[in-house]
């Protein structure tokens, strides 16, 4: 019987809360450049500045060759209040900022590399503000407001128009949830996100692995949204029998998005092994069931077969606390490697997961964002993992 997911902490049940209440909210996983921690000697946090992004948070428009700034009081998941400032920088750099903090304030630190800041705006001159850091509370908030932070950042606002995709992409995918008359099971919403980028994308075949894997994922929740909306429509409209009635509903959903989101990744990568024809396992049934073996699982169980040809890997879209029990799976391997799309994460825990043994496989794109631990190459990008997985298996 599979374990359960631990419950959201009060903290992220009242982000959601808020952001529900408000209707908008920028979620933003903080990097090692928002917490000071690259010398670059920034104030405070990054704010995107997308056209119908920069419009929730402040009236200050991003114009180039000029700098400005807008008071505004937030209130921190801890109780304090903090003076600060919204700025815009538009003589050299070119983006918005949270700065102005006050002494001893607890979320811009080291270990907070990674964790996911919450700005909830009530107005232009008042904020609530969150910063989560468990994984669960990082899936919990995304499933309840619909968003998915593929890249770093994310902007809830209720109501939302759908972003607009290309027309071959959105013709698949409508006629595809038309078809349905309940929720598909499995990887279908994987497979068909897949076939509609490959049938519509003709550079798709030239783009790494890495990339692939975005844009895959990406397009997925896409999907994904498009089915829900249409096929929990009369869910949501009621009516309902009572309170209960409706918290059953609305738990439903959410569990719903939440097993997507994490099973989104493991087909996706699935997909990128098969493409570049590596045998594997997924789900195999080995101690502590890691989420993949590389070539087979009787690979792993014969005592003679190489060590260095024999992969275990774990797959997790957030790995600030997952990436303990990767290390716990398939322990006749004791260097594993872990498949996740975290953004960043604080110095601290990527020398913790060196010393365990654990190599994380991260989208290139998100690099530069990760600490070095000294000499060490702890974060490989996905292309990068794939060769080297073909390299020793024909060696």
């Amino acid at each position: 019987m599979a374990e359960e997911e631990p419950m959201p902490t009060p903290y992220c049940e009242r982000a959601i809360e808020d952001a529900l209440r408000y209707g908008k909210a920028i979620l933003k996983f903080i990097s090692p450049n928002d917490a000071d921690v690259t010398g670059g000697h920034q104030r405070g946090y990054y704010l995107p500045k997308t056209d119908g992004v920069w419009e929730i948070y402040t009236q200050v428009p991003p114009k180039k060759g000029v700098n400005d700034e807008t008071s505004v009081s937030v209130v921190w998941q801890d109780g304090r209040t903090t003076a600060s400032c919204i700025k815009w920088y538009g003589k050299e750099k070119s983006e918005y900022r949270l700065t102005t903090f006050g002494k001893d304030f607890p979320y811009r630190t080291a270990d907070s590399v990674g964790d996911l800041l919450v700005l909830i705006p009530k107005s232009y001159t008042e904020f609530n503000a969150y910063v989560l850091f468990h994984d669960t509370d990082i899936d919990q908030i995304q499933a309840a407001l619909g968003v998915d932070i593929v890249r770093t950042w994310a902007a809830y606002v209720q109501d939302a128009p759908d972003e607009s995709e290309q027309e071959c992409v959105d013709r698949h995918f409508r006629d595809f949830v038309k078809s349905l008359t309940d929720w598909p099971k499995g990887k279908v919403f994987s497979t068909e996100a897949q076939k509609a980028l490959i049938n519509c994308i003709d550079a798709l075949s030239k783009y790494s692995a890495d990339r692939k894997l975005i844009e895959f994922t990406q397009a997925e929740f896409k999907l994904f949204r498009i089915a829900e909306r249409y096929l929990c429509g009369n869910d949501i409209v009621g009516p309902f029998k009572d309170i209960d009635d409706f918290l059953k509903t609305a738990k439903r959903i959410m569990q719903r998005r939440v097993r997507r989101a994490g099973g989104a990744l493991e087909n996706h990568f699935e997909y990128l092994l098969k493409d570049a024809q590596i045998p594997y396992k997924m789900q195999p049934t080995l101690d502590g069931r890691p989420d993949v073996v590389i070539p087979c699982e009787d690979a792993y169980n014969d005592p003679s077969y190489p060590l260095d040809k024999l992969f275990v890997v774990g797959i997790k879209t957030t790995c600030k606390d997952r990436w303990r029990q990767v290390i716990q799976e398939g322990k006749r391997q004791p260097n594993k490697h872990l498949v996740t799309l975290q953004p960043a994460i604080s110095g601290g825990q990527l020398q913790q997961m060196h010393e365990a043994g654990l190599t994380l496989v991260v989208p290139n794109k998100y690099h530069k964002a990760y600490p070095k631990v000294g000499n060490n190459a702890t974060v490989m990008g996905v292309e990068n993992f794939l060769d080297t997985i073909k390299r020793k298996l024909e060696a």
